[in-house]
């Protein structure tokens, strides 16, 4: 397997298990009820009910080496070469703190920079297993052409053929081939500002690749076409499919006038989650700017679950699991449990390392989560601080606007960024660590782990 394919797909070293857990999340339940359906389910299934060969009899590992009470729903290779199961919720621990990025599932913290590849590995496994659902390989077939200012990609696999197109807006000035800005459903961070500076833009037209109308609109989409309606990504991840088919026919395109070395993404609210989820899963994204994107975001579910016992209204995990089709089926069992998640978005922020990522937000959408965003920024920056690159990794959180729309408070922070990272040569201030909130990182309650020096 090629270094490009490994690092584009960092789930090729896992191997998902069907579990009763799966069949817990089509429609939300309270976490008691589930937790009763499962045990039920799964003594029927250790009596050979719904286990396929291979994996039924694999041997597991637990404290003690006694083993899960419940068979893992994954496998993935650690960073020590050795196979590590990824288990089933009732077997996850309790962990109040956000996790540390730097402890292997091994065991072992990582000490070297190069070990950074592998951590990745392990936090996209358990990202695509427990939240996201799986994102598929490069099909056999995909391929791009370009006409009257679209570029129509068209992916086929198993006998099966789809396609969509993407509207691509060239900067006035310039030379091409053009760096290019893919925004999730358009771009709010000033595309005037971007065209200025000589980098094109790309409208990615999320909802045909995967609908997210509301939580009936799971499975449809020519993503679920080509897969299946009942194929676990959901719509984040399915996006993040469909922009990696949208570089792959930029690549073999070059009349499309785009460098598809230097590309970013960016989206505000809902399409700023797919935007993290596009930058995290693909390596060829040089920036990533997710705008005012909240939970599913770059707020934490396990600080957004504190604000909102602490009496301020924001999206918690419980409620954004019924809101929509963003995730997968069975994260509606974590609704009660954020705290036995192994991972939280930080650590999602973390998988874009050591590529550039901007976070943007605003104080004044509460629901969003805002001092969560910040707590969750400021611990994932711990990732680029310990890579020994800080300035590749900022947070802008400023409330003078209404939702998405861009009044240019930040545009500094934008145009140091885009410079930088992504036309390349630029000398901007880009050690950008903001709040106008007054929030202050609380490290010891959060992020309570040493930042190694890798």
């Amino acid at each position: 397997m090629s270094p490009r394919l490994a690092i584009d797909h960092p789930i090729y070293r896992t191997r998902f298990i069907e579990t009763p857990a799966a069949l817990c999340g089509g429609i939300f339940q309270p976490m008691r009820r589930c937790l009763t359906s499962l045990a039920v389910l799964a003594a029927a299934a250790m009596g050979g009910a719904c286990w396929s060969g291979g994996d039924r009899d694999r041997p597991t590992s637990g404290s003690g080496g006694s083993g899960p009470s419940q068979p893992p729903v994954g496998i993935v290779t650690t960073c020590a070469g050795t196979e590590a199961p990824l288990p089933a919720l009732a077997d996850l621990p309790n962990i109040g703190e956000l996790p540390d990025p730097f402890l292997s599932l091994d065991g072992t913290r990582i000490t070297r920079a190069d070990q950074w590849a592998c951590r990745r590995v392990e936090i996209a496994a358990q990202a695509e297993t427990y939240e996201l659902g799986a994102k598929p390989a490069k099909p056999g077939s995909v391929t791009g052409a370009f006409d009257a200012g679209k570029i129509t990609v068209t992916a086929s696999e198993g006998g099966k053929t789809v396609s969509f197109a993407a509207t691509i807006t060239p900067p006035a000035g310039g030379t091409p081939p053009y760096p290019a800005m893919i925004g999730i459903g358009g771009i709010s961070i000033g595309g005037t500002q971007l065209a200025d500076m000589g980098v094109a833009t790309i409208s990615f037209p999320n909802d045909t690749v995967a609908q997210q109308t509301n939580s009936s609109s799971r499975g449809r989409g020519v993503f679920y076409d080509l897969y299946g309606s009942d194929h676990t990504a959901g719509a984040l991840i399915a996006w993040a499919w469909g922009v990696s088919r949208l570089i792959d026919a930029l690549e073999q395109t070059p009349a499309a006038q785009i460098d598809p070395t230097r590309l970013g993404v960016t989206g505000c609210s809902r399409n700023g989650k797919g935007a993290l989820i596009v930058g995290a899963f693909d390596d060829r994204i040089a920036l990533t700017i997710p705008q005012e994107s909240g939970s599913g975001g770059s707020a934490s579910w396990r600080v957004s679950d504190a604000q909102y016992e602490s009496g301020t209204v924001v999206q918690t995990l419980f409620e954004i699991v019924t809101e929509n089709v963003w995730f997968t089926r069975s994260f509606s069992l974590f609704g009660y449990a954020a705290k036995q998640l192994p991972f939280d978005h930080h650590t999602l922020e973390g998988l874009v390392a050591p590529r550039a990522l901007l976070i943007i937000e605003n104080t004044s959408q509460v629901w969003l989560g805002n001092m969560s965003t910040y707590n969750n920024s400021m611990a994932a920056h711990t990732i680029w601080e310990a890579l020994g690159m800080p300035d590749k990794m900022g947070v802008s959180q400023i409330g003078d606007h209404a939702h998405c729309v861009w009044n240019g408070s930040q545009q500094a922070e934008v145009t140091a960024y885009v410079q930088k990272f992504l036309i390349g040569g630029g000398t901007g201030n880009t050690s950008v660590l903001r709040t106008d909130g007054g929030y202050t990182f609380d490290k010891a309650k959060w992020a309570p782990w040493d930042v190694p020096a890798l």
